[in-house]
């Protein structure tokens, strides 16, 4: 089981976004939360919300259970609003905060060992700071239990130069947790109810208390404004990069490159410089990709070559290449083998295998076969102003450069359009097609529009 605490307005984000879902690595600090929670094993997830409430549960939706803490009365206040929902239940409870995304699961089930193995009542997550300053000091007994946890506020000098802190991050026995949050009063300097009394609570009635100090102090860190966001940023990133490289992902400057925390990259795979991948993109194996491109929501397959691109909500093809300049928009889809050249916009279009559209080029609400060259400038004419209209082109046609191919219209399997044309009928199969006007040349007519052009330049100088 698991608690979330995600009540907090977070004034000193000073944001209207509610606290916990600033994105760290592209993702809601209460959605890294989430999933290294259910990580761990936990069956049931209880997140306590408050301030932005609607936005939090629309965002996690049915991955948890969810409690409105009304007032914000302090953290003890926060997780005795689970009762209904945990009272009655019998084993061990995660307590976490939603604003903690660079907790692991390793620490956690690291902290839930020691906790169950020592049938302790509660077991607190520490860390060792230089700086300890802002965090509760964690106190400990002779035997190096835990004795008492002490908020900053409340610190006398001499616990105010521990160095050992409070990470936030709780195991409980379930049932004695919710026992001795009844015994928890507001007599205190923010005159609210903290959670850190439990543990003073079981130990005065003898219980065990221990401390599970993690590793990586970075854990540790709560997001509480801008300031930690973007150390908590930092951090993510070089565990991110870390996990990828060791998996047989080449990154050439880790330092400029950028992946979200859902992002998978095969093996072999190599990123250059000013790399962006964000939100559920799959980058398969041996891949080169970058510099200097952004890649959202999108499938790049095995072999592909991606440069100094965007693609968002796109699918490449095993060994095709994109780029550079290049902008493949939501519901294109690339073939196999495919080239898509500098300055080329595809929007809701299918390219198949080993077509080719090499250069400053708008293929929009298109299917276009395989073997097929798209010309230099060549644009599909979709929308009219109220309605978007769909463009066909069969295997193997060839479309010469400048051509406009009004929708809806189709060009059949191996038919050739002449460059210039502008199509607003149907090519069959094999067919040629120009549609231009008949070129007609004027004897000796350029010198005298050359003359009138100067005239009318001379004519126009101040004198």
């Amino acid at each position: 089981m698991a608690v979330v605490l995600a009540a907090g307005q977070g004034k000193r984000m000073k944001s209207k976004l509610y606290k916990v879902l600033h994105p760290v690595c592209g993702k809601p600090m209460v959605g890294h939360v989430l999933d290294t929670v259910k990580a761990t094993g936990c069956q049931r997830s209880i997140v306590i919300v408050g301030h932005g409430a609607e936005a939090v549960q629309a965002y996690l939706g049915d991955k948890a259970e969810y409690v409105l803490q009304e007032q914000q009365l302090g953290t003890g206040h926060a997780v005795k609003q689970a009762k209904d929902l945990l009272g009655g239940e019998e084993g061990t409870t995660i307590v976490i905060c939603g604003d903690t995304p660079l907790v692991t699961t390793e620490t956690l089930n690291g902290l839930m060992t020691l906790h169950e193995e020592n049938q302790a009542a509660a077991t607190v997550l520490s860390a060792v700071m230089d700086d300890p300053t802002g965090y509760g000091r964690i106190i400990r007994g002779e035997d190096g239990g835990v004795q008492k946890i002490v908020e900053q506020k409340d610190c006398t000098a001499e616990e105010a130069a521990v160095q050992e802190i409070n990470t936030g991050t709780y195991c409980f026995d379930n049932a004695k947790l919710f026992a001795a949050l009844e015994k928890v009063t507001n007599s205190n300097n923010q005159q609210e109810y903290y959670l850190t009394d439990v543990i003073g609570i079981l130990r005065a009635s003898g219980e065990v208390v221990l401390g599970y100090q993690t590793k990586d102090a970075a854990e540790s860190i709560g997001v509480n404004d801008r300031l930690a966001l973007s150390e908590a940023e930092g951090h993510m990133r070089s565990r991110i990069n870390r996990y990828h490289m060791l998996n047989g992902v080449t990154i050439i400057d880790p330092a400029s490159t950028y992946i979200g925390a859902d992002v998978v990259i095969g093996a072999d795979t190599v990123l250059y410089p000013g790399t962006i991948l964000k939100g559920s993109t799959d980058i398969g194996e041996n891949c080169v990709i970058g510099p200097s491109t952004e890649i959202e929501d999108s499938r790049v397959l095995d072999g592909a070559e991606i440069k100094q691109s965007v693609l968002n909500q796109a699918e490449v093809g095993a060994r095709t290449t994109v780029g550079p300049f290049a902008y493949l928009r939501p519901g294109a889809v690339l073939g196999e083998e495919v080239k898509v050249g500098d300055f080329v916009e595809i929007k809701n279009a299918t390219i198949g295998d080993g077509s080719k559209v090499s250069h400053l080029s708008y293929i929009g609400d298109a299917s276009v076969g395989s073997n097929v060259n798209v010309g230099c400038g060549a644009i599909t004419v979709n929308y009219d102003g109220y309605n978007k209209a769909k463009t066909e082109i069969g295997d193997d046609a060839f479309i010469g450069s400048n051509v406009n191919l009004i929708a809806p219209v189709n060009v059949g399997k191996g038919a050739y359009v002449v460059a210039g044309s502008t199509i607003t009928r149907s090519v069959p199969d094999h067919d040629l097609a120009i549609a231009r006007v008949r070129q007609e040349n004027k004897e000796g007519y350029a010198v005298k529009i050359r003359a009138r052009a100067k005239a009318k330049k001379d004519q126009s100088s101040p004198s």
